[in-house]
């Protein structure tokens, strides 16, 4: 049973029992009733307010969730339908980042960290790197 269906029961068992308004027992009562009424609406009201934040917030969190694993994740998955080539794993010197990179921006020869903006720079000596995948110039 909800609060407003209580106070709708006690509502019944007053005017059950008659009360007279006009005694202060029956005033007394009577203004309780009405005012258990009006708190029994606002908490039901409170209630609809704070499932529909609950649900928000829990739309907002599924969405944060996919947001940090798309900015956090390292971006390597090679599982990951976006990426069809081979990424290689690159570790910015200054700050640490591990940084994917397909062979086309390995063939631009520098990247910047997108972690703290250091230009990184890849030199391979004839054309070729520990990979064993000809790269040109």
């Amino acid at each position: 049973m909800t609060i407003t269906e209580k106070v709708a029961y006690l509502r019944g068992l007053a005017e059950g029992m008659k009360l007279d308004s006009s005694t202060n027992e029956g005033k007394l009562t009577l203004a309780i009733i009405d005012t258990l009424d009006d708190i029994a609406l606002t908490v039901s009201d409170l209630e609809d307010t704070v499932a529909e934040l609950s649900a928000q917030v829990d739309e907002i969190d599924d969405d944060l969730g996919e947001l940090e694993d798309e900015v956090y994740s390292d971006g390597c998955d090679d599982e990951d339908e976006d990426f069809d080539d081979t990424l290689y794993e690159v570790e910015c010197p200054s700050c640490g980042d591990i940084i994917c990179l397909d062979e086309e921006m390995l063939d631009e020869g520098e990247i910047d960290c997108p972690n703290c903006g250091e230009k990184l720079e890849f030199d391979f000596e004839d054309g070729d790197c520990d990979c064993g995948h000809h790269h040109e110039d």
